[in-house]
């Protein structure tokens, strides 16, 4: 047995194997790292360096609409939790994390967007969960949250703001 099969067996919810007739359903994914295995429910992927971890849902479907494994965020370091408000999910990645919420979907952050949010307390400080992915801004980049944003230059680093005080560019 694997890692990646005593990680679906911790996780019964993940169901069967979507190859289970074909052999061996463990692919590598041709990085020289990581192995994966999809199941009816999500997916487990596996390196020597994370461990084994699942991704399912919205979140496995944005970190696919990222590329993946082989994005910016790279492999999961974490399963997919449940966040202490019991309002949403998220996973961590060995570059960045993805929350989700029925309210605002699935969204990506990292760098030092994401190194702010967790020093403020991630999902239970006064910027909430994220709205939107990291984007472009005149000068740096910005993520959206339920109670602001935080921004980032190269010459000011990582700042919160309270509120609306953004153009609703879309």
């Amino acid at each position: 047995m694997t890692a990646i099969d005593d990680k679906r067996n911790e996780l019964p919810f993940l169901g069967n194997p979507i190859d289970e007739g074909a052999g061996s359903a463990e692919m590598d994914m041709g990085d020289g790292r990581g192995r994966a295995r999809d199941y009816e429910n999500g997916s487990v992927y596996w390196t020597p360096q994370t461990g084994a971890h699942e991704v399912h849902g919205a979140i496995r479907v944005k970190w696919a609409q990222l590329g993946g494994h082989r994005s910016f965020l790279g492999y999961p370091v974490t399963d997919e939790t449940g966040t202490p408000d019991g309002r949403g999910r998220f996973n961590h990645f060995e570059h960045g994390s993805v929350y989700w919420t029925p309210q605002t979907g699935a969204h990506e952050v990292h760098g030092a967007i994401r190194d702010l949010s967790a020093h403020m307390g991630w999902e239970t400080s006064k910027l909430g969960y994220p709205v939107s992915d990291e984007m472009n801004m005149p000068g740096g980049r910005l993520s959206r949250f339920e109670g602001g944003h935080i921004d980032w230059t190269p010459a000011g680093g990582p700042k919160a703001a309270f509120g609306s005080g953004f153009a609703d560019d879309t």
